[in-house]
């Protein structure tokens, strides 16, 4: 790559990038190697992820910062795809990747875009590996070649996982940004330190409520664990990213007890639980239930308008049907551990007290569910043992 200002030479493994004035303020000669060459095996990855390359990603961004090790991993990819006979192919500005034979390198300094589109759909490669997207032609040749039936795998620099989507917006039309980019893989290091599914779906975004809000929104989640970390979706003329935050325990504690107040205005008994930041599901006598819709879901509006909640009303569950969960406790110098079978792990449970809903919380990996001593969730509820109270809890 020669320019007025600057040369970048690709001499075997070595990288020459070469500055001279007026581009820079003298004559500057950096030179880069790489350090490792690894095979995918070599990552820790999960079982899920490595199933997920094999059988369904086929628009994978890998992002990171400068010299974190984009690029290796790219090579450890490009060779288990060829190694499972997949055709295999680059785009690079320069070649400097190191990889086998059978794997065929394309240069897009040596070309145009529109002649590497024509020669990748003509040639027919199962994968192809875009390496160093970095302006505006090279983002429109990934998402054409994508939308075509290519499998792309892109290499972007980002600081964060996001930031990689990010840099598709204002580029290409939101909503085909889930047929394009399936799977972000973020280095860190020298290893795989996030993973993100993206989807397109049709909600009310986090923390709105009103169902006349639904829009298509794309869903960008945490890929092993199926949290939602983020949500893009359009707000008048803009596009904007917005983080989705779970509410704490405390705060859907502080929320079913103002909303139980309300509808125990209504029936004589019911049960809340907080889904959402937008949304709860309530209990009450099956009777009852009347009292709470009213004519032509008139009361149950009003509720909803003053609470400023989505509220969905079932049965109130007969004690027999709704038992409580066994468990058993443990007070540490910090914390307030809760043990509970294994299968309720990732759950949301109900915590009741003398028969009254006191929280609703989520219960860690392997069953525990840890509660910090000096907060008031955990002073109550040592307090309720210590006293002897009812304290039961549900799932």
């Amino acid at each position: 790559l020669d320019r007025k200002g600057s040369t970048i030479y690709q001499i075997g493994d070595y990288r020459i990038v070469v500055t001279r004035p007026p581009f820079s303020d003298a004559w500057e000669i950096t030179a880069v190697k790489p350090l490792v060459k690894l095979k995918l095996s070599d990552y820790n990855i999960s079982e899920k992820l490595s199933e997920r390359i094999n059988t369904q990603a086929e628009g994978i961004l890998i992002a990171g910062a400068p010299g974190n090790g984009k690029t290796t991993f790219a090579q450890a990819l490009a060779e288990h795809f060829s190694e499972q006979n997949r055709i295999v192919k680059t785009v690079e500005a320069p070649r400097d990747l190191q990889l086998s034979e059978k794997i065929t390198q394309y240069a897009i300094s040596h070309g145009s875009p529109e002649e590497i589109h024509d020669i990748l759909l003509l040639t027919r490669p199962d994968y192809t590996i875009f390496d160093e997207m970095r302006n505006t032609s090279d983002f429109a040749l990934f998402a054409d070649l994508r939308l075509s039936g290519v499998g792309m795998i892109g290499v972007v620099h980002a600081t964060n996982p996001i930031d990689a989507i990010q840099r598709f917006l204002g580029r290409i039309e939101m909503g085909v940004i889930p047929q394009i980019i399936d799977t972000v893989v973020f280095i860190k290091n020298g290893e795989v330190a996030k993973v993100f599914s993206v989807e397109m779906t049709v909600k009310v975004p986090a923390g709105m409520t009103e169902e006349d809000l639904s829009r298509p929104i794309v869903t960008v989640t945490d890929f092993e664990t199926g949290k939602i970390e983020f949500e893009i979706y359009s707000y008048g003329e803009e596009t904007i990213v917005v983080p989705v935050k779970e509410e704490s325990s405390e705060e859907k504690q502080l929320a079913a007890q103002k909303i139980q107040a309300e509808i125990m205005k209504y029936v004589t008994n019911c049960h809340v639980k907080v889904v959402s930041k937008g949304k709860c599901l309530i209990y009450v006598p099956k009777d009852e239930i009347k009292n709470i819709i009213g004519k032509g879901g008139a009361t149950i509006d009003k509720i909803q308008k003053k609470l400023g909640i989505h509220i969905d009303v079932d049965e109130l569950a007969n004690s027999d049907e709704r038992k409580p969960i066994s468990f058993s406790r443990n007070i540490t110098s910090k914390y307030l551990e809760i043990f509970l079978e294994k299968r309720y792990a990732n759950k949301d449970v109900d915590i009741m007290i003398n028969g009254e809903n006191f929280a609703t919380v989520n219960v860690g990996k392997n069953g525990v569910i840890r509660i910090k001593r000096k907060n008031n969730l955990g002073k109550t509820l040592i307090n309720a043992f210590n006293y002897n109270e009812k304290v039961e809890i549900f799932g």
